[in-house]
């Protein structure tokens, strides 16, 4: 057997490329990282040193000083949890519903779902804020994660209906045949074959929720507002913190990039599972 070796040329270009995407990508998180170990003057020395006195009082006034982001972290952990349960709980029946079930409409329902997901988030601002008004719904948790909702939800249901579709009919058929009835098929058979896509679906969605900015600058206020909304605390028209917004920066990131890597084996093999499938079929 013959194999063939790659060509010098690209031998050599595809690890350059990726390394330079990857600094690209890095280069920002790292700076903030040194940033937040600066002090105001290390700050705004030019030009910029990577030699200077660490130091850990920015940390200590982020998380204990007057401007602490702690309740902002909470309120970001609140609304992100929350609108991932309960994105979950609504796709997993939404996503099976367009994947096996035949109903009056199900194309245009199907249709309605991918269209609510292109609509552009600016432009449904001020309706969603007029709304949450009338009924009391600013500056609430749960005014915040129905907001929430309408972008994760789309993208949920669309990311799981092709877990659903992976999964084949013989064994719901089988189930029903046993009198396990549409539920409990559904609960003893088709979850445990999604549960890695369930997984994937949750972490994006979670991620994309504690991210969030646009709605949570908007629909939260004093008493629930996330840490992404919490950075602008340090900044001001006199001047801006530049590293107590880092090191702000730095712990927002944190739980983004825990997750990342404590999960990015579960993520890759949940985003594979449905084209290895799908490959087997044809």
């Amino acid at each position: 057997m013959i194999v063939a070796k790659p060509h010098p040329i690209r031998a050599i270009a595809v690890p350059v490329l990726t390394g330079a995407a990857l600094a690209i990508w890095a280069f920002p998180v790292l700076w903030a990282l040194l940033t937040s170990f600066k002090t105001e003057r290390d700050v705004l020395a030019y030009p910029p040193s990577l030699i200077f006195t660490p130091t850990l009082a920015n940390y200590h006034d982020v998380l204990f000083g007057a401007t602490s982001i702690v309740p902002n972290l909470w309120s970001s952990v609140i609304v992100a949890v929350g609108a991932t349960f309960f994105t979950v709980v609504f796709a997993v029946p939404a996503a099976y519903a367009l994947a096996r079930l035949r109903y009056p409409a199900k194309r245009a329902s199907g249709f309605y779902v991918l269209a609510t997901q292109m609509l552009p988030p600016v432009g449904l601002i001020i309706p969603y804020y007029l709304v949450l008004q009338r009924v009391g719904g600013l500056d609430t948790y749960f005014g915040l994660i129905l907001i929430d909702l309408t972008l994760t939800l789309p993208f949920a249901i669309w990311l799981m209906v092709s877990y659903f579709e992976d999964v084949p009919l013989e064994m719901e058929e089988a189930a029903l045949l046993d009198r396990a009835g549409r539920f409990g098929a559904l609960w003893h058979v088709i979850l445990p074959q999604v549960r890695g896509g369930i997984a994937v679906t949750t972490i994006f969605v979670f991620l994309n929720t504690w991210n969030e900015f646009l709605f949570a600058v908007v629909i939260g206020g004093n008493r629930v507002r996330p840490v992404t909304v919490a950075m602008f605390n340090f900044m001001s028209v006199e001047q801006t913190q530049w590293a107590r917004l880092a090191a702000g920066a730095t712990l927002a990131m944190l739980p983004v990039i825990l997750i990342g890597l404590f999960a990015q084996r579960h993520i890759v093999k949940g985003l594979t599972v449905g084209a290895v499938k799908g490959g087997g079929r044809r």
